[in-house]
């Protein structure tokens, strides 16, 4: 009886090993639960006392002054310091996500290996810079302390000296700043990626080859063909990683398309490689992973007016832009319409993959969206800062608006940053905010499809059980792994406390994580590009409306994210803003 009770329950579970979207949930799992050991167990030397001494001292001279004093900023300095990347252990694992370096036209090899001689002669070639940025960095530290001390002996009532001293203290930092980028330089250590590369390759292949054996597909074709796949991933890394292409942002994402496309489209994707271009698996165990990053607790860092800018237009967005394309472009294939709504309206490439999962929509249609999509965020990356700072507007607004439109987490933090620190963490800020609404878009959409678009006429009085099994039949699962380690990441940092947290999760787990994150997607781009054929891929853009739909979508997003941004953060809660920008 036992044994029949045993059998049953295996045999009632058993979906949970046999479907690619739980293979993506337990392979992030355990992922994340080794990211834990890793930098858990393995905090700084002396963190505790450390952030202790510092918060003391920043206290203390919060009580003292009225501005940031130099034994501030030299104590908050002490307690940035601590990474949990910094620790032995992370270092030895994290070695082996490294991508191709930066390289120029003149020697392309060094993107993959740099001798101990090259590195030694690059250290050489930068240390007299890096003297002199020292040396100009004691010059404002000793300028610095001399109107601090100015200011003290006035008892910091001196309105003029109090302002020259935060003059200096800025200049200070400014130069500090350059200090440290030039000792990076001048200490420049040698690598060889091929070495930590071919590690990395096995261990992804096994990985993902386990859950293909279990999915009931040949677990040694798929680690015979993957090689094929880690290569195009590697050569995507190396493209992106030249100087002219980070100058203007042609991320990895791009190549890895534009790679695989180029295969698939000449000489053709060779069969034999086809097992291992698995697209949706790799995105999704990817996309598992980023929800640990995802911290739910962070959205109070911006408060009510992120929430407005991204919750509130972004459903208005994607909601408008799917009726314009159905009623107005008439557009023949809701699912394609409906995909490219979601990843131009809430997260890119993410919400894609997610929407194409709940409604369906063929492997053409996704390729498509996407390639649109990695398209225009190229030039809105470069063109929308560039559009901020000829208006003038106030670096948090700017943020905001490039946020909530532009559609790569990666391109809105490359352009956030050439508008500044404040700019750059505002908009990496709203666009968190805005990912944690992938999962709630893939469940609306699942039941819309579900209950209005697929519904056979003749099961029009469907009942409510059958309707939500339908549902759940639709939803995509792996959105369940992304919101649980979003859930159990937040509660985690909730614990610790933000100085411990911001340690071991802002610059430990997430860190470690991101990176192999950039693998899987990677993988799964390159897989795009070599599953792709133009000639299938061309009666999707018959007549030019997917374009079409985009860029008027895209128009309305961007007219108004800048309304609701604008409204939010300087008419509405204006203390917000002027906090942000301290």
């Amino acid at each position: 009886m036992s044994n029949s009770t045993s059998d049953n329950t295996k045999s009632k579970y058993s979906f949970l090993l046999k479907f690619e979207d739980y293979w993506a949930i337990w392979l992030g799992a355990i992922i994340l639960i080794f990211s834990m050991f890793l930098f858990f167990a393995n905090p700084p030397a002396n963190m505790d006392k450390i952030i202790a001494d510092s918060n003391a001292t920043m206290q203390a001279e919060a009580e003292r002054a009225p501005f940031k004093t130099i034994a501030w900023i030299e104590a908050s300095d002490k307690k940035a310091g601590l990474k949990g990347t910094s620790a032995s252990a992370a270092k030895s694992v994290s070695k082996y996500f490294a991508t191709p370096g930066t390289w120029s036209s003149d020697n392309p090899l060094k993107s993959f290996y740099l001798s101990s001689s090259d590195a030694k002669a690059k250290s050489e070639a930068s240390a007299a810079k890096y003297e002199k940025a020292k040396a100009a960095a004691s010059e404002a530290k000793a300028l610095a302390v001399q109107a601090e001390k100015a200011a003290e002996a006035a008892g910091f009532q001196d309105s003029a000296l109090n302002q020259e001293a935060k003059t200096q203290i800025a200049a200070w930092q400014k130069a500090k700043a350059d200090a440290s980028k030039a000792k990076t330089s001048a200490e420049t250590k040698p690598y060889n990626r091929v070495s930590t590369m071919i590690p990395l390759m096995i261990v992804l292949a096994l990985m993902f080859g386990v859950g293909k054996r279990f999915m009931g597909e040949s677990m040694g074709k798929f680690l015979m063909a993957f090689p094929a796949v880690f290569i195009v991933a590697a050569l995507a890394f190396f493209l992106g990683g030249h100087e002219f292409a980070k100058a203007w942002g042609l991320e990895y994402v791009m190549w890895a398309i534009l790679l695989g496309f180029l295969i698939s489209n000449t000489i053709g994707t060779p069969k034999w490689i086809m097992p291992a271009v698995q697209t949706e698996y790799y995105i999704k165990t990817g996309l598992v992973l980023l929800g640990a990053t995802i911290l739910i607790n962070k959205m109070m860092i911006i408060g009510i007016p992120g929430v407005f800018v991204t919750w509130v237009v972004t459903p208005i967005v994607l909601i408008t832009t799917f009726w314009f394309g159905q009623k107005i472009l008439k557009m023949p294939s809701p699912t394609l319409n409906m995909v490219i709504s979601a990843d131009m309206s809430v997260s890119g490439v993410s919400a894609a993959i997610s929407a194409a999962a709940a409604c369906r929509a063929k492997k053409e249609e996704l390729t498509l969206a996407v390639g649109i999509s990695i398209t225009f965020t190229a030039i809105m990356m470069v063109a929308m800062p560039l559009m901020i700072k000829a208006l003038g507007l106030n670096p948090v607004l700017g943020g905001a608006w490039i946020g909530g439109t532009v559609d790569s987490t990666g391109a809105v933090v490359a352009a956030g940053e050439i508008l500044g620190p404040v700019a750059r963490d505002v908009a990496a800020t709203i666009k968190m905010i805005q990912n944690i609404m992938i999962g709630l878009m893939a469940f609306c959409i699942a039941a819309y499809w579900a209950l209005k678009v697929d519904v056979d006429s003749s099961k029009a009085d469907l009942k409510v059980s059958s309707a939500m099994r339908e549902i759940w039949n639709r939803f995509p699962k792996f959105v369940l792994g992304f919101l649980g380690a979003s859930v159990v990441f937040t509660l985690i940092y909730s614990g610790m406390g933000t100085d411990g947290a911001n340690v071991l999760i802002d610059n430990g787990t997430s860190k470690f994580l991101g990176s192999l994150q950039k693998w899987f997607f990677a993988l799964a781009f390159a897989s795009i590009g070599l599953s792709t054929n133009f000639r299938e891929l061309a009666k999707y853009f018959k007549g030019g409306k997917p374009a079409i739909l985009y860029v008027c979508g895209q128009s309305f997003n961007i007219a108004l994210t800048f309304t609701m941004a604008y409204i939010m953060f300087m008419k509405v809660f204006p203390g917000i803003t002027a906090s942000l920008m301290q």
